[in-house]
């Protein structure tokens, strides 16, 4: 057994169902991130077997963090634009 493979290393490419579960979904899920083009991949063989590059699939993970980190700093944004969220109460009319 050689240094990559104790490390759990499986070379390049992955099939769907390596990258299922990679990314904790179904392979059906998967495959249709694949078939949308969201999650590139490639066919390969005979027989069309789709394959997923590491290094695709580890920026794919990376650009949905991304996505996820963008969203949430725009939600944040939505409320600081609204003076009265932040502004302290005020007292209208006399004492």
């Amino acid at each position: 057994m050689n240094e990559n493979e104790s490390a759990g290393t499986i070379g390049r490419f992955l099939t769907l169902a390596d990258a299922a579960d990679i990314l904790n979904v179904s392979a059906s899920q998967a495959y249709a991130l694949v078939r949308s083009g969201e999650l590139p991949a490639i066919k390969v063989g005979g027989s069309g077997h789709w394959r997923v590059e590491r290094s695709v699939l580890e920026s794919y993970i990376e650009a949905k963090y991304e996505e996820s980190r963008r969203l949430n700093l725009w939600n944040q944004s939505q409320f600081t634009d609204l003076p009265e969220f932040f502004a302290a109460p005020q007292h209208h009319g006399r004492h």
